[in-house]
């Protein structure tokens, strides 16, 4: 079973940072294992591959999460701007209505009531594009540190050309050993 992705009838701005993520993760599920180790054997040409369209599809998703941004500043301002209109017509009508004071008293709080009502719904909208831009970015973030993860722990699987095929002797007397002691453990 070949390990290679393709994504054929995906366009490129289609292709998400999670997909590619997940078909990252396929990779190394699905790649050969040597034995008795918890290592596996990658295609060099697929993974790469993938980082590269990883690479492409970051900055999309930040693109994405601007536009997302700028839509919400566009709706607060146009909130703004309703809340205005309806305090400049509720303004109107209640200048009209002076000879009667509860019948002004009556306008102001339903100015008053609209006002909030279009500012509780401007801070909503933001809150809401807030809130959305922060996951976005902590998703952004979480699948860059992921990949990075992955990319060093890919190379540090890598054996090091000088010493392929090289013996390996046996430590020396008065060399440190894995804890860091001298010798060979336990006397």
């Amino acid at each position: 079973m070949s390990a290679a992705i393709t994504l054929t009838g995906l366009r490129e701005g289609d292709v998400d940072i999670q997909f590619l993520v997940e078909r990252l993760e396929a990779l190394v599920v699905n790649g050969r294992k040597v034995p008795m180790t918890s290592q596996v054997i990658l295609e060099q040409a697929a993974v790469l591959d993938l980082i590269d369209q990883l690479r492409v599809a970051i900055p999309e998703e930040v693109k994405q999460a601007r536009r997302i941004n700028q839509e919400s500043d566009r709706v607060l301002s146009k909130a703004r701007e309703e809340a205005e209109q309806i305090i400049g017509a509720a303004q109107e009508q209640a200048a009209l209505l002076l000879q009667d004071q509860s019948i002004l008293r009556e306008a102001e709080t339903r100015s008053q009531d609209v006002l909030d009502k279009a500012q509780a719904k401007a801070e909503e909208t933001m809150h809401g594009a807030d809130q959305y831009a922060a996951d976005v970015l902590v998703r952004l973030e979480s699948d860059a540190t992921r990949k990075r993860s992955r990319e060093n722990s890919l190379g540090d699987q890598e054996e090091p050309r000088g010493l392929r095929g090289a013996t390996r002797t046996a430590p020396r007397a008065g060399d440190r050993g894995p804890l860091g002691t001298r010798g060979q453990g336990k006397k």
